[in-house]
């Protein structure tokens, strides 16, 4: 294991592997697949990182399916045969579709040669979700493009796929999802699309890695506790306690002229009877998220209740503060302060 660790860190970047022992183990018990990943590691770190790519020769690729082989075999029986019994019509019927198979490998391949392919920039998501791409085909030729799929590279199962036709001299969105496990700043994987338009004979395919990055917020907790006690403003002993619906107690009788957005509705519903938040009273107090009051030792522990606090107070439309190791975000409301929390629980 010394020898191949070793090797290892001697090796090229695309033959390191941070496992050593796990590489040999793999590569002894799965040779094929073990050289078919590195393979493809290598080759796909080759690749350009762009937003947008055209489809040229230089990156489009195609090969013949297992349809295309089985012409190809059934076209050489039909050769031997009309060779040996010279047959005319035999002759006829072998280049005749021979010629068909020609044709559509030209069709096929200039059904994906020229698209341009877009990536617009992915939303934020939380992670265990599905994060969903959005891709725009363009294209500017005056024929329909028809029968072209895209999915993501490592997930290329029949359900992943989304199989879209591009307009003449228009574009089309096609959207597809990946499903980031854990929480962060991720690059979105490589990304392929491909068509057997017409006959299916011919496979027709390009990788493409896009440069555009998805932040990954962590997974709110599903069943959080209440809501952390607020904390005075200018320091004092008073403390305001928040109940089992995450709302503070400060709260008063309703008075002619209070807007609508005052009122607790949820007392209401419990007592039949108008009450209002106390605005003065809340003046006086502030929610903070602190990392220190979640009560779990885990981090991402921690960081995923901090997270469902985040979406219960902006859903109650509160004020609030985030406190972090060595970072803190000052009190306010809105998506904009949402967000701005999340990405903060995202990085930190």
């Amino acid at each position: 294991m010394r020898d191949v660790a070793r090797s290892n860190r001697s090796a090229p970047w695309w033959r390191r592997c941070p496992c050593p022992e796990a590489a040999v183990n793999t590569a002894v018990l799965h040779p094929v697949g073990y050289v078919r990943r590195r393979f493809r590691q290598w080759w796909q770190a080759r690749l350009p990182l762009t937003d947008t790519m055209t489809l040229t020769q230089r990156n489009v690729y195609i090969l013949p399916t297992r349809p295309g082989f089985m012409l190809g075999a059934t076209l050489l029986v039909l050769l031997v045969g009309s060779i040996n019994y010279q047959l005319n019509l035999g002759y006829l019927l072998t280049f005749l579709l021979a010629g068909c198979a020609v044709v559509g490998m030209h069709v096929c391949h200039a059904t994906l040669r020229g698209l341009t392919l877009a990536l617009m920039p992915p939303a934020p998501q939380f992670a265990g979700a599905s994060a969903p791409l959005s891709v725009v085909l363009g294209n500017t030729r005056k024929s329909v493009r028809y029968g072209i799929g895209l999915a993501v590279l490592d997930t290329t199962h029949e359900d992943h796929w989304s199989w879209t036709d591009v307009p003449a001299q228009g574009s089309c969105t096609v959207q597809v999802a990946f499903r980031p496990e854990r929480r962060g700043l991720h690059r979105v994987p490589p990304l392929t699309a491909e068509t057997r338009f017409p006959l299916g004979t011919f496979r027709v395919w390009t990788v493409w890695r896009p440069a555009a990055q998805v932040l990954v917020y962590p997974a709110p907790e599903l069943q959080p506790p209440p809501l952390p006690p607020g904390e005075p403003r200018g320091g004092g002993a008073a403390v305001l306690r928040a109940q089992n619906s995450g709302e503070f107690e400060g709260v008063r009788a309703y008075r002619r002229g209070d807007p609508l957005k005052l009122v607790v509705w949820k007392k209401v519903a419990k007592s039949d009877e108008l009450v209002s938040r106390d605005t003065l009273q809340a003046q006086r107090m502030e929610l903070w998220l602190d990392d220190q009051q979640c009560g779990v030792a885990d981090r991402e522990a921690r960081l995923s209740r901090l997270a469902a606090w985040v979406l219960q107070a902006d859903r109650l439309g509160q004020d609030y503060g985030l406190r972090l190791p060595g970072l803190q975000v000052a009190p306010g409301a809105g998506e904009a302060h949402k967000r701005r929390c999340l990405e903060a629980l995202a990085l930190c």
